[in-house]
């Protein structure tokens, strides 16, 4: 049985390196993952976007397109499931304000530890999510391609190795 999720995520770089958060739950905890999260009764995906950047990195979006929407496929036990179907809306963050809180507010459902920018070349499958993955190949390639991604294995990390230099 699969569970889905529906996401909206904002992808900024500052020169090589792109913004990231330390991930502390769900399938991605312990990994770096992209701000962004799920929507609230009412929202526009552009409410979203700009709600959960702010709370996941401190910083105001004030500019953004929208760059496209894919999905992940991959094993993932949850509640009565055993796959997960993430559909992820992707938006290219231009501008925003403020600078990012490298250990944000927490509150009941707040996911994120806070908020890092780091080389592209630092983010590999062992350490990231799908989603900071394909936010690498558009850094690398200039274009952003709409092709979901199926992943036969997946681990959700135990330890937070990932975060220990921050």
């Amino acid at each position: 049985m699969y569970h889905t999720a529906f996401g909206v995520y904002g992808i900024l770089f500052q020169g090589n390196c792109l913004a990231v958060i330390k991930k502390k739950a769900g399938p991605y905890q312990n990994r770096y993952d992209l701000p962004g999260g799920s929507m609230e009764a009412g929202e526009l995906l552009e409410d979203t976007l700009c709600r959960e950047f702010k709370e996941e990195t401190g910083m105001t979006v004030t500019s953004y397109h929208q760059l496209g929407t894919i999905n992940f496929l991959y094993p993932w036990r949850y509640k009565e499931t055993t796959m997960n179907n993430h559909i992820c809306v992707f938006y290219q963050i231009e501008e925003t304000a403020g600078a990012p809180i490298s250990h944000v507010p927490q509150f009941d459902g707040q996911d994120s530890l806070g908020c890092v920018f780091l080389p592209l070349e630092q983010f590999h499958a062992a350490n990231a999510s799908p989603l900071v993955l394909k936010a690498c190949e558009y850094g690398r390639k200039k274009q952003f391609i709409e092709k979901g991604q199926r992943i036969t294995e997946w681990s959700v990390l135990s330890k937070p190795h990932v975060h220990e230099s921050l």
